[in-house]
């Protein structure tokens, strides 16, 4: 009896110790970043490669089962995952350091002719303007003077701009240290992105390993936390944001990969000199789903501005066709109905996301939009069915959602 009372003692003694020490670690790490926000900030920073590597893990996973599957045929199990595993990480790797070879090389070639012809492409298109003002001043010597005075403005705001924020000659190294500050900086966090990178490559290698571990052990959390019938919807939801974005993202880079190819042919075709990094600049924004063109468009338009004034227009032309192509022939192959979104919860979901969480948002806005839109519509259903309007639902349905005819997908 007495060693009984004894170990409830003993486990009170180590339930409360545990608390108290939690308690102090937390208060500690609120110290330490000052407040909550700082708090996620910190622990965002400590756990980046393990996020990274539940990231990387997450979009290899498709490829890792394919593989896993064909090497089942002729080896055991347990060999097939490891196998697979390691080859889809392979694979995933050397095609991102051969995109990487291929692309940047010829970006840094396309850079650095822009930034030499800058100066002939300026001076030409001063001269242009000159000669423009010119003609009109002859067509029009009744306002030859307000159009001096405009011009005349126009370059003393530009020279004052210059030398408000960059100084004079003699200041350019007092102004060039911020910069310079600033690039170190840079540097840094590129370095230490690339450390978190790396540890992520290997932190990813054990969460596909663990992959069924894990996902029991959330089930086991899940149940154990919930009554059964909030476990079985909450596992639901989760097997269907999972279905939202594997589908999206893998189907968006697809669609992205196909534009920026498209891009790139195009722009060979019509003799532009900066091809391949106009093609990458349309490719990569492309992900961006929505604003994504008219957010590539612009410095694209600008670069061929420099080169000429007729390149740009045809751009636009040809850009406006590639992304109706896309939008209406290419996406829709590739994508389908992925999210069941419309276009206003689209450019809801991008908007506030985008406003949250900035480049990332917008990537992840859709799909998110996606999950929190089924939420509210599950939960929405469930209560007008308990309340015994299940006619509604189904008016709403055959009114806003009527089922496709046969033969049509």
């Amino acid at each position: 009896m007495k060693n009984k009372e004894n170990e409830k003692y003993l486990k009170w003694g180590m339930t409360g110790a545990t608390m108290v020490a939690f308690g102090i670690l937390l208060c500690f790490l609120l110290f330490k970043s000052s407040g909550l926000g700082g708090l996620v900030g910190l622990l965002g920073n400590i756990l980046r490669p393990f996020l990274f590597g539940a990231i990387i893990a997450y979009l290899v996973l498709p490829l890792a089962r394919k593989l896993k599957s064909l090497f089942e045929k002729v080896m055991k199990p347990s060999s097939a995952k490891t196998l697979g595993n390691a080859l889809a990480l392979i694979i995933a790797l050397l095609i991102v350091v051969a995109v990487i070879m291929l692309i940047v090389p010829q970006l840094i070639t396309s850079i650095v002719d822009i930034v030499k012809r800058a100066p002939a492409e300026y001076n030409a298109l001063m001269k242009k303007c000159e000669q423009l003002f010119s003609d009109f001043v002859k067509a029009h010597p009744e306002y030859a003077q307000q159009a001096n005075d405009i011009v005349t403005n126009a370059f003393n705001s530009v020279n004052n701009y210059f030398t408000t924020h960059f100084g004079s000659a003699g200041d350019v190294m007092k102004n060039l240290s911020p910069v310079l500050t600033g690039t170190a900086s840079t540097m840094g966090g590129v370095v230490g992105i690339l450390k978190d990178l790396l540890i992520g490559l290997i932190v990813s290698l054990y969460f596909l390993s663990k992959r069924e571990q894990l996902a029991a052990q959330a089930s086991m959390i899940v149940h154990g936390t919930f009554r059964p019938d909030w476990a079985e919807w909450i596992e639901s939801e989760v097997r269907f944001a999972d279905k939202m974005f594997n589908g999206f993202f893998i189907g968006k880079l697809l669609d992205s990969a196909i534009v920026g190819v498209i891009c790139f042919i195009g722009c060979l075709l019509m003799g532009f000199k900066s091809s391949l990094l106009i093609a990458v600049i349309v490719g990569v924004t492309n992900i961006i789903p929505f604003f994504g063109p008219f957010i590539g468009a612009i410095p694209s338009t600008l670069l061929l501005l420099l080169e000429n004034p007729m390149h740009a227009l045809m751009f636009l032309v040809f850009i406006i066709v590639l992304q109706q192509l896309d939008g209406n022939v290419i996406g829709p192959k590739i994508l389908g109905d992925s999210t069941g979104l419309s276009a206003l919860w689209v450019m809801f979901g991008i908007l506030l996301f985008g406003g949250l969480w900035g480049i990332v948002g917008m990537l992840v806005g859709v799909p998110l939009m996606a999950v929190i839109y089924d939420i509210i519509r599950q939960f929405t259903f469930r209560n007008v069915r308990e309340r015994g309007q299940a006619a509604m639902i189904d008016s709403y349905n055959a009114r806003f959602h009527p089922p496709m005819k046969p033969g049509k997908k």
